[in-house]
């Protein structure tokens, strides 16, 4: 298996913008052509919300072009995001989701030879066709059928946690509760579900000395661990077919047929969908309410809250700052030239602060009328799958918190993804308080 895997030589755009970064003025103490959202380290030190606000209210329609990934433009407004989103006729995702140098640079599928591309990078009839044969582990019914196994492991994992001491809320719930529920859906042996958390972090982390990963060899020999690993749990369900997310691949129409390891592109982007995105909203939640501590207190004294502020937190989050799309054609957004084979990324981070869809978008209110019309599933074909699981586990975790605890106080600032494509959390110290029974 492993001679199928490929060595990477080059610099990614991100990484490229990140080395540039440390340093970097503030958004309004520089031109307005030095603006690039990409630098990655706008998102660890959590200073992106002027960059966009100035490319919202300036040009909202921004232009970059770098020597590592070409031209590229960032919509930063809620409803050009929307209708490009959800335009795939004229936007590709063929060419990749993340910002690259070539097909997939950034994406586990250009480590392997041979493999194909995740359903997320393709367009219809492929899309769909891939897209439909997973789709039934998130089926209504299926999550009605999951529902009392998460409220159980939540229960669990709250019950353990330590009181008026501090710890990480990332290791000990965030990530505990998401890979337990991957697990799951994969029927991954649990004694090795923290492979799948390793595994969906070193997808978009960049290397870096020190790093998460240090050098694309190491990225490269993991992704080599995860085929291995998934071509025997593939070869067992061949046999013995289940109801999880392998054997749905393993025998469906459109991908029976496929070669384990051309499944990686579908497998990482299950594992970072059902990983990084809903681990980074539990996260988030606690973060967010101690930020606006009047919503907090609102929630305790209405937990019938709960389900808006879920979608609210969701919004305020954004756990993927953005989405690629290829141009198939010129085309012009507000009066801006795009030509055909530009890449034009859709920063759900920055539309979900427009405040001319979302008033005071920068506060979270878990009372917002509209907050359900967030971006951070995105439109059209490729809306998130999972979108309903998200929002399930997150409900279930704070119906679960409310009566157990009397706050859960966040002690400092929480340490953050080196990452412009996934927003989220890598430490966040938190202590909390008991309620007392009578």
């Amino acid at each position: 298996m492993s001679e199928a895997i490929e060595t990477q030589r080059f610099i990614t755009p991100e990484q490229e913008q990140a080395a540039k970064g440390a340093n970097t003025p503030g958004a309004y103490d520089m031109a307005l052509e030095d603006i690039n959202p990409l630098n990655a380290h706008l998102y660890s030190e959590n200073r992106w919300q002027d960059v966009f606000s100035r490319l919202r209210d300036e040009d909202p329609v921004h232009f970059n072009e770098l020597e590592t990934a070409g031209r590229y433009w960032s919509l930063t407004r809620y409803e050009d995001i929307k209708a490009v989103d959800a335009d795939w006729q004229r936007f590709s995702s063929a060419h990749g989701i993340t910002l690259g140098i070539r097909i997939d640079a950034e994406q586990p599928p250009s480590f392997v030879a041979g493999s194909k591309p995740a359903f997320i990078s393709q367009d219809p009839p492929d899309h769909d066709d891939q897209r439909k044969t997973v789709t039934g582990v998130v089926a209504p019914n299926n999550l009605a059928k999951l529902e009392s196994l998460i409220r159980q492991r939540t229960c669990k994992v709250l019950d353990a946690l330590p009181e008026n001491e501090t710890f990480d809320w990332v290791e000990r719930v965030s990530v505990e509760l998401t890979t337990l529920m991957l697990a799951t859906l994969f029927d991954f042996p649990l004694e090795d579900r923290k492979k799948l958390t390793r595994w969906s972090d070193v997808t978009f982390a960049i290397p870096e000395p020190g790093g998460l990963v240090e050098t694309q060899a190491q990225k490269r020999e993991e992704f080599v661990e995860c085929v291995e690993y998934f071509t025997r749990l593939w070869a067992e369900r061949r046999k013995q077919p289940g109801d999880d997310l392998i054997s749905m691949l393993a025998h469906g129409e459109a991908t029976k047929d496929m070669e384990p390891y051309e499944h990686l592109g579908n497998i990482i982007l299950l594992i970072v969908g059902g990983n990084d995105t809903t681990r980074n909203s539990m996260s988030g939640s606690v973060y967010a309410l101690n930020q606006f501590p009047e919503q907090y207190d609102k929630l305790i004294a209405n937990p019938a809250l709960i389900p808006n502020m879920v979608a609210e937190l969701i919004r305020w989050q954004t756990p993927l700052s953005y989405m690629r799309r290829t141009a198939n054609e010129d085309c012009e957004i507000r009066g801006k030239q795009i030509k055909a084979g530009d890449q034009v990324l859709m920063w759900y981070v920055s539309g979900n602060r427009d405040a001319q869809v979302f008033e005071n978008a920068d506060q979270l209110d878990i009372e917002r009328k509209n907050a359900r019309q967030h971006l951070s599933f995105g439109f059209g074909i490729h809306r998130c799958m999972g979108n309903r699981l998200a929002e399930l586990q997150l409900r279930i975790l704070w119906e679960e918190i409310l009566p157990r605890f009397e706050k859960i106080e966040v002690q400092a600032e929480p340490s953050r993804t080196f990452s412009s494509f996934v927003k989220g959390y890598t430490y966040l110290p938190v202590k909390l308080r008991r309620k007392t029974t009578a």
